[in-house]
């Protein structure tokens, strides 16, 4: 049985990925940000999964701080991690930015993930397969690679966010995949396909394949014994497949690495010894 986090699992491709993971009688841990809708997908997936091992945790992903006490909640209850995904994502047709200007798009797909993943990664280390999965979208083709205008001030749109902050999620899985590489974790990152959710109507005003299809990548990530060379690469269908061109670009993976430590307000050498290469 594994300990598995999932960002965003309260509807959508998260919660069909928790479901299918607690019917493979793994302890799953629901996360969301608003704790009545928390609770009433654990007592669903409890019921339809006949698994009564579902925890949740609660945090806007806009709010860091939030991230850091959801992170303490984690390594406060499990003594390991076997796996985090990486999930949650929003698409915003009007520019946001927080307090400090910076752009919700980018803070919530992103910026969030790498802190959450940062703050736990000492209790992955702890799991004897540990994986960190990222999900990324296919959309991050269509990116660009303007970080002089990363908080899309000159031209936003909500597709160019949402697809930048997708790119930005496979230049962290390759930039973390260099660090920790001969290390006990792997790091992944996956397109789950054009999918159904509240997410592609709100965003494309179009339907695609159901949730089980979304799932089956996420799933195949999280427990497949087949995946010894697999850390460090983006897959689409549970296969390898190669990424735009412009994400294996290492300089623009470390330009978006240091960017972001800078935005979280992380000790830049403390982050690197973190992500140690030592098992």
């Amino acid at each position: 049985m594994k300990v598995i986090l999932i960002t965003g699992s309260t509807d959508g491709i998260g919660k069909q990925t928790a479901l299918e993971l607690a019917e493979q009688n793994h302890k799953v841990i629901i996360h969301g940000r608003d704790k009545g809708k928390c609770l009433k997908t654990i007592e669903e997936i409890k019921s339809r999964a006949n698994n009564q091992e579902i925890d949740f945790v609660v945090a806007d992903f806009s709010n860091l701080d939030e991230v850091k006490q959801m992170a303490e909640e984690v390594k406060s209850k499990y003594e390991h991690l076997d796996v985090l995904i990486n999930n949650a994502g929003v698409f915003l047709k009007k520019r946001m930015t927080d307090e400090k200007g910076v752009e919700l798009t980018f803070k919530i797909n992103h910026l969030a993930h790498f802190y959450l993943t940062y703050l736990l990664f000492d209790l992955i280390k702890k799991s004897n397969d540990g994986r960190i999965i990222n999900v990324s979208s296919i959309a991050h083709e269509n990116a660009d690679d303007d970080l002089t205008d990363l908080m899309l001030e000159k031209n936003y749109s909500g597709y160019r966010a949402y697809a930048n902050s997708k790119l930005h999620n496979i230049l962290f899985t390759y930039a973390l995949h260099r660090r920790i590489k001969n290390s006990n974790v792997k790091v992944f990152a996956l397109h789950p396909g054009v999918i159904s959710t509240k997410l592609l109507y709100e965003g494309f005003r179009i339907s695609g394949s159901p949730l089980s299809v979304g799932a089956e990548t996420p799933v195949y990530l999280a427990t497949s014994e087949n995946l010894l060379t697999g850390s460090g690469k983006y897959f689409i269908k549970k296969k390898p497949t190669r990424s735009s061109k412009i994400s294996y670009d290492e300089k623009l993976q470390e330009e978006l690495w240091d960017i972001s430590i800078k935005l979280i307000g992380l000790d830049k050498d403390e982050v690197e010894r973190k992500f140690s290469t030592i098992s």
